[in-house]
């Protein structure tokens, strides 16, 4: 009987040290990864929405024309009866 409590006790430390390993292994990946300083990101982010061209915000951009829109209903083809999505 006492050994049979070794070992569960055995494996329950075998499964926390690994549970520990792996979230040590987590932790090194994370402190691996790149890192950017706030200023540089969010003058990346500001100079990406100066840029880009957003066509569900028409008081910053203009309007849009329905051929440029691709948000635009599009119009059906004649003799078409249903559509399949």
């Amino acid at each position: 009987m006492s050994t049979r409590g070794n070992t569960q006790k055995l494996s329950i430390y075998d499964l926390k040290l690994r549970r520990l390993l792996e979230h040590n292994q987590r932790l090194k990946d994370d402190l691996s990864r790149p890192r950017l300083h706030i200023s540089e990101a969010s003058t990346a982010l500001i100079r990406y929405c100066k840029m880009t061209k957003d066509y569900l915000v028409p008081s910053v951009w203009g309007t849009v024309s329905k051929g440029e829109d691709p948000y635009a209903p599009q119009a059906t083809q004649p003799g078409c009866v249903c559509t399949v999505m």
